[in-house]
């Protein structure tokens, strides 16, 4: 396997994408939180004291997805056409899953803008939640597909060795 982000030196560069033809690049990423039985009846009753728990992590979520260039080094900016973040209750688990779904026409596809966002909400969520759970755990974050560019799509059926 070839790591692109090196120069022939082993210098960290940004892979130069000017020679790439414009298409439609989509990545949907998924992670969960796993809360306390107390926890996740707050959540979804909404009575968590800092307020909307999914509601303020969902837009946390979105504005990651915009800021991923100024956290991962040698990522792209990109002209972004849809982020959303969605979520699941699994009342089973008392986990919260978040769905980050990313899409832009560009050069270099948005896989670790839907990996910044998925990550950023589950984040927030653990913010917004420490004062009632200070055992929560953020796991299984992975890239659940990605399509677009030469590679085509890709599926991931979940994350390897985690939950999802």
């Amino acid at each position: 396997m070839e790591l692109n982000h090196f120069d022939s030196a082993g210098n960290a560069v940004m892979v130069d994408v000017s020679g790439k033809a414009d298409t439609v690049r989509e990545a949907q990423a998924a992670g969960r939180i796993l809360v306390s039985p107390e926890c996740f009846d707050k959540i979804r009753s909404g009575t968590v004291q800092k307020g909307d728990v999914l509601g303020v992590a969902r837009v946390a979520g979105i504005m990651a997805v915009k800021r991923t260039p100024d956290l991962i080094p040698l990522c792209h900016p990109l002209p972004i056409s849809k982020a959303s973040v969605d979520f699941t209750l699994l009342e089973e688990e008392h986990a919260v899953e978040a769905v980050c779904t990313v899409r832009c026409t560009g050069q270099t596809g948005v896989e670790m803008e839907a990996l910044t966002g998925c990550t950023t909400a589950l984040l927030t969520v653990y913010d917004m939640c420490k004062a009632a759970d200070r055992g929560m755990t953020i796991t299984g974050v992975y890239l659940r597909r990605k399509d677009g560019g030469k590679s085509g799509p890709i599926e991931n059926a979940g994350p390897r060795g985690g939950q999802g």
